[in-house]
């Protein structure tokens, strides 16, 4: 895993590459509304995607992470499927449910069957390398749905810049990383993360969640503000001893939104033990997003160091897998 993490900005590298060269067909009916499916490692990348770029689309992106699609879905429809191994059986089924719909269909994966479902219904098809946990694998998925939404007249073409901007920043920012990284993951052994941030970025700390789930092997939950002001603050009333407040904060935070953290933070440092804030570097959303994740990843894989864990297995989930396989 700490070799797939350090890769990060070779990854993104290549998945230009493959992105610049993906064979796409027009949709048959104008493009109203897209639909992007997939679950975990696989799926976080249409999270972060739908935030990024929800200044610049013009049509509503749904973010979808279930074996079902709404009833919204049809010939006006792109719908991104996105599975890294081609093989998680909620996609599977909800790809299945679209070309029932008669959707447009893209498909991001490395094979399994919904490549074989591609071929078969003549459905776009963007292949990436496969072989590794997809969790590992965000530079090489989310980057596709850039050139995706491009490539069928969603999306103008500012995001190469931004895509090689956002390398340049993370390659120049590395030692700084890691230092702050390892700090960080010292502060959470033994501790129940909590994760704060502002709705904008809520596919960011999503990411460090999971990032945390599987890695590290630690339960954590997340919110957003302003939303947790109308409902969890209440919850911050008596001591937490057990938990660290972890706050991603960004430059382009709304206002409003960065005075509700400064008064929460004082909150949160009366009634939990540790309380951090990580601030963003770069200068878009973009660059912001991925500049977060990428330290959210090494923060992970250093808890594992600390803990001396393999971040790589998750038994837990093949164990479930086994069993789904039995019905």
């Amino acid at each position: 895993m700490k070799d797939l993490i350090a890769n990060f900005m070779n990854q993104m590298k290549e998945a230009i590459s493959i992105g610049e060269t993906a064979k796409l067909t027009p949709s048959a009916q104008p493009i109203r509304n897209i639909l992007i499916t997939g679950l975990g490692g696989s799926g976080i990348g249409g999270s972060i995607m739908a935030q990024v770029t929800d200044k610049e689309l013009k049509v509503p992106v749904t973010v979808n992470k279930d074996y079902f699609i709404p009833e919204f879905v049809d010939s006006h429809t792109l719908v991104m499927i996105c599975s890294y191994s081609g093989n998680t059986e909620e996609t599977v089924q909800a790809m299945q449910a679209a070309l029932k719909k008669s959707a447009k269909i893209c498909c991001i994966t490395s094979g399994g069957k919904i490549a074989s479902m591609a071929k078969e219904n003549n459905c776009d098809t963007i292949t990436i390398p496969g072989g590794m946990p997809p969790r590992s694998c965000f530079g090489y998925s989310f980057t596709q749905l850039f050139y995706a939404f491009e490539g069928y007249g969603l999306l103008g073409s500012t995001f190469r810049a931004d895509l090689q901007n956002t390398i340049t920043l993370l390659e120049t920012e590395q030692e700084a990383i890691h230092i702050e990284a390892y700090s960080i993951a010292e502060r959470l052994i033994g501790k129940l993360p909590i994760i704060y941030c502002e709705a904008r970025y809520e596919g960011v700390a999503i990411r460090l969640r999971q990032q945390i789930n599987e890695n590290s092997k630690m339960l954590c939950w997340h919110h957003v503000l302003p939303e947790m002001n109308h409902n969890e603050l209440v919850g911050w009333t008596e001591s937490h001893p057990d938990t660290v407040v972890l706050m991603l904060r960004s430059k382009d935070d709304y206002v409003r939104t960065q005075k509700r953290m400064d008064i929460c933070a004082e909150v949160f440092q009366k009634y939990a033990p540790g309380y951090i804030e990580i601030h963003s570097k770069g200068t878009s959303q973009l660059q912001r997003s991925i500049y977060l994740l990428h330290l959210g990843d090494w923060v992970s894989w250093y808890i594992a160091e600390i803990k001396n864990i393999d971040a790589t297995e998750v038994n837990v989930i093949d164990y479930l897998k086994n069993e789904l396989s039995k019905i």
